[in-house]
């Protein structure tokens, strides 16, 4: 089934069923429907064809949700952007794309009138709100434009399942950004994979929190659609809003950052609201500490699921759900497997291998990285046929995590390859030192890094966020580290922040703690 019948599926399904909740505005799966209808043609109207470029900006919004299925309904190439990028990065993804078109909201004013000055300059720009000074002759009113054109379907676009749907643009952690390519094949198939896995239904409510730019969430959009269920949508991440969404809207199931669990386990007011509507909680978008995920189970009272995945791949990998005989070990025995990076996910074949692609033992000590090949895999990079050719050999991604795994299949990430630490010859894992670090009662937030050092190479440093009114020392956690690993895996120095760098997704930016320290040394 093609994209762009999904939406028009649910809306014979479940005409009456509330689709979409964002802030006070509802809208049954018929009503949705017709506003997304409205908005393709619209689009159509301004010139838009299938393989165009359509770039969205934007908070997350109902906007983002319908942008997303006009865009399918019409064969468009969707560009999902980072609003928290520069006015330059945004330029350069404006040009590299060759997105025409831009939605924007209108608090993005000012970054989208400098994109001329970094030579970017779009052809149309539909603003969500209103704008003041909008008197360009391509400039439109959201709102405005649906009202000028028919709530009824769009003509067949003639979909290929080797069409592109979405253009990625990576964060930027290892390097320069690169657009990954998303075909329909990939979306779909990823969509009925989280169905299957998940048992998704119409009975579901998921609360849209990690930015919708990013796949860590915007999977959901066609899943949670395909099987009927409920989109309720919180414009950006804070932990009492999501609380009272749970709560109000009877929110089942969701995937959140590490990162945002952390801070809603450990908000003070984490246990004046009601959460027995959740029946599972994920984590995404960057490993998460077992003692997290301890706290996630007891704090809701509901099952966990980690997930590991790349905008290279749909995004799912691997989940930590349990096979039916590990459901009968004992709690803490389960909680061991739910806490590791999981056993591979039902659309892909995954392996990890060493240097020479032979397959590790599943003894879980044997280090080696994480190749994946299926239906949910990029077809590769944006006018970038050499990084396509790098990643991507012998129809294997390469995706540059080392990880081992056990005898039932399950994987557990120890580290990203450039994150590794060589010091005195020895290899330190970032993962697990921060796994230690988690562990300690006065610890908020840790990162692990290599520092260049004249006697090791590189020196294991420790970067901590301590939970409010909390102290320690460094030679405190030094110590701590060191009874529960290997002299040579603790920190040799431990710095105390007040916040760890975050990308625009949320995780925790290594890349910008290295620079720091490196024009530092």
């Amino acid at each position: 089934m093609p994209l762009d019948e999904l939406l028009p599926k649910a809306a014979d399904l479940y005409p009456h069923r509330e689709a979409v909740v964002c802030g006070n505005l509802r809208w049954t799966y018929r009503a949705f429907a017709g506003r997304v209808w409205q908005l393709a043609h619209g689009l159509k109207g301004l010139g838009l064809v299938k393989g165009d470029r359509l770039a969205i900006i934007h908070e997350n919004c109902h906007v983002f949700l319908e942008t997303y299925f006009a865009a399918a309904q019409l064969g468009l190439i969707l560009v999902p952007m980072n609003f928290r990028l520069s006015p330059k990065e945004l330029a350069t993804i404006v040009q590299d794309s060759g997105s025409r078109t831009l939605i924007v909201q209108a608090k993005f004013r000012d970054a989208i009138d400098s994109l001329s000055s970094h030579g970017s300059v779009p052809h149309n720009t539909i603003w969500t709100q209103r704008v003041s000074g909008m008197t360009g002759p391509h400039e439109w009113d959201y709102e405005a434009l649906l009202k000028a054109h028919p709530a009824t379907p769009p003509p067949d676009a003639a979909l290929e399942d080797e069409d592109i749907a979405q253009l990625y643009y990576t964060s930027g952690t290892t390097g320069k950004p690169k657009g990954v390519m998303l075909t329909h094949k990939n979306v779909k198939t990823h969509a009925l994979g989280t169905i299957a896995e998940l048992q998704l239904t119409d009975r579901d409510h998921w609360v849209h929190v990690a930015p919708l730019f990013h796949l860590a969430d915007a999977w959901a959009t066609f899943a949670i659609t395909w099987a009927g269920g409920k989109h309720v949508i919180i414009s950006s991440f804070d932990p009492e809003t999501v609380f009272r969404a749970i709560e109000r809207e009877k929110v089942t199931i969701t995937n959140l950052i590490p990162t945002m669990l952390n801070m809603m386990v450990h908000h003070p007011k984490v246990a004046q609201y009601d959460y027995s509507s959740l029946r599972v909680l994920l984590s995404g978008g960057a490993p998460i500490a077992p003692e997290l995920v301890r706290k996630i189970i007891e704090t809701f009272n509901t099952d966990y699921i980690q997930t590991y995945g790349m905008t290279e791949t749909s995004p799912y990998l691997t989940l930590s759900i349990l096979k039916r005989h590990l459901r009968d070990l004992p709690q803490e025995e389960q909680l061991r497997f739910k806490a590791r990076t999981g056993r591979e996910f039902i659309n892909v074949r995954l392996k990890v291998v060493d240097e020479k692609d032979r397959e590790v033992a599943r003894d879980d000590r044997q280090v080696g990285e994480i190749i994946v090949k299926g239906d949910i895999v990029t077809p590769g990079y944006w006018n970038m046929p050499e990084e396509t050719s790098k990643a991507i050999r012998d129809g294997w991604l390469h995706t540059g995590d080392l990880a081992v795994i056990d005898e039932e299949g399950y994987v557990n990430i120890v580290d990203r390859k450039k994150d590794m630490i060589i010091t005195g010859g020895e290899n330190v894992y970032s993962t697990e030192v921060e796994n230690v670090l988690y562990m300690h009662p006065h610890v908020l937030e840790a990162a692990v890094i290599g520092v260049p050092d004249p006697h090791w190479g590189e020196a294991v440093k420790a970067c901590v966020v301590l939970k409010e009114g909390c102290k320690a020392t460094e030679e405190e956690i030094i110590s701590f580290c060191k009874e529960r690993l290997a002299h040579y895996k603790a920190p040799k120095s431990v710095d105390f922040l007040q916040a760890l760098p975050k990308t625009g997704s949320g995780k925790i930016y290594k890349r910008a703690l290295k620079e720091k320290y490196r024009a530092e040394s």
